[in-house]
């Protein structure tokens, strides 16, 4: 080999080798700011985060027994109720003879057979929940009822 062959390589390899260097650099940065970026992320987002919801609110009525309006059919029935907020359940625990007459009344008017299916079982959840939307004294404004959840449904 020649000299000036020896030297082209030579000056070759020096330019790979600070080539490869900065190459390696510049992934490394890129890897360790992608890292980073990864790891500040979370922190954003827990800041922003709403308040977790309240607590719901239930208020339990004793099971009912009642005597349906067609044949001899007897609907046992518990109910317990999800309220929007305490001063809700602590008017319909003032007012629970009413309530419990109101819902008496709405159960025994219900037929059987309709009850037997999962519509006529929805059909009854939001007849309960309108029955105790109404207001308990004149001038008051209604209660609201989020939701109806059964406990226990016997119908014989």
């Amino acid at each position: 080999m020649t000299d000036s062959a020896i030297t082209t390589k030579k000056s070759k390899r020096a330019i790979w080798v600070p080539l490869l260097v900065l190459i390696t650099l510049a992934a490394c940065a890129t890897a360790g700011y992608s890292y980073w970026r990864m790891q500040q992320q979370p922190a954003a987002h827990v800041t922003a985060e709403a308040p977790p919801p309240a607590a719901p609110v239930f208020f339990a009525l004793d099971t009912f027994t009642v005597n349906l309006g067609d044949a001899d059919r007897v609907l046992y029935i518990g109910i317990t109720l999800r309220l929007k907020d305490e001063a809700t359940r602590a008017r319909l625990n003032e007012y629970l003879p009413e309530v419990r007459s109101r819902l008496l009344l709405l159960f025994s008017r219900q037929d059987a057979s309709q009850l037997a299916s999962n519509d006529g079982k929805q059909k009854l959840v939001a007849d309960i929940k309108s029955t105790l939307a109404q207001p308990l004294i004149a001038g008051q404004k209604g209660q609201e009822v989020t939701d109806v959840l059964y406990t226990a449904f016997i119908l014989r």
